[in-house]
């Protein structure tokens, strides 16, 4: 495997990141903040405070040393709330231009129906009036992106698995979502990740298509392997790409969290997702498209060394 150094030289793994990323090929993970990753990514002496490492000052100033690896991160958080302006803009300031940004859309606007979890409150297990909300989509969190567009790399859509109550198939799901697409202001690149693997097919890829959305191709504990999904026909539905590897098929989220924290290393090889997003970076170059990858400590352990893996076969 490539060594990966710490400072002051660039990593063999940030050089050939830098390289697909001149091809607008862009890889990197699925958040930032894990002190797992110390001796790896991140340099320790950078978060010293009074002689003792300081957790407080690594997740606050890790991802601007995160940059000197990867080109492109993943932001989760943005799936809980609209993210203040102030937030926005230290969230950018905290790490150099170059660096990319894709971010999960609130699940104010994805969620059908609100988890029944307490942290919903007395919203848990009811409907969200503002599921598909397109005017809210626009004025609460592209408003407020308006000034970074340029390092917003993607906006994904993220839809949980929907009931049979929540609509009865795909030809209902995309009777709300169709239109909700047709709604939003050009300019930016949207992608849509479900987790109704029955919903793959014709329909929703043409809805998608039409709108130059992309499928996200996922890796998730209940949908069709990546392998499995890139060979559906009409999978590839925007002039660019989106994957991003979470889980292994049958594996929960839960599961993971307890196999693979603090995820300092792999401990479950994946090779099918590996080989996987190796097709897709080799066929986004065949095709001269840009293509975002992330990859999640989850997946295998440790994001980190997952791309390592990848990166050395290309």
């Amino acid at each position: 495997m490539l060594p990966l150094f710490d400072e002051p030289q660039r990593s063999p793994l940030a050089e050939k990141l830098n390289t697909l990323a001149a091809e607008k090929i862009y890889l990197g993970t699925s958040s930032w903040k894990y002190d797992g990753w110390l001796g790896q990514i991140y340099t320790a002496g950078r978060y010293m405070t009074r002689g003792r490492f300081s957790q407080k000052k690594f997740e606050a100033e890790c991802l601007a040393e995160y940059a000197d690896t990867f080109p492109v991160v993943c932001g989760d958080f943005s799936f809980y709330q609209f993210p203040s302006d102030d937030y926005w803009r230290k969230l950018f300031g905290s790490a150099p231009a170059p660096l990319k940004f894709a971010f999960k859309v609130p699940e104010e606007i994805t969620a059908k129906v609100f988890p029944t979890h307490a942290r919903y409150g007395s919203r848990a297990g009811k409907a969200n009036d503002n599921f598909l909300n397109a005017r809210l989509f626009e004025g609460a969190l592209l408003r407020a992106l308006e000034p970074h567009r340029a390092r917003v790399a993607a906006l994904i859509f993220e839809f949980g698995t929907f009931s049979k109550k929540g609509f009865s198939g795909a030809g209902e799901f995309l009777e709300s979502l169709d239109p909700f697409l047709s709604a939003l202001p050009e300019g930016w690149r949207y992608s849509v990740e479900i987790r109704n693997p029955e919903y793959l097919g014709p329909d929703y890829f043409g809805v998608l298509r039409a709108r130059n959305v992309a499928h996200v191709f996922n890796a998730w504990s209940r949908m069709p392997e990546l392998a499995a999904q890139i060979k559906l026909d009409g999978a590839f539905t925007a002039g660019f790409t989106l994957t991003r590897a979470l889980l292994r098929q049958g594996r929960t989220y839960e599961q993971a969290v307890t196999k693979f924290s603090p995820y300092k290393e792999i401990t479950d090889p994946n090779p099918s997702a590996r080989e996987s997003i190796k097709t897709l970076i080799r066929r986004a170059r065949a095709e001269r498209q840009e293509a975002y990858i992330f990859v999640n400590n989850r997946l295998e352990g440790n994001a980190p060394a997952t791309i390592q893996a990848i990166v050395e076969g290309i």
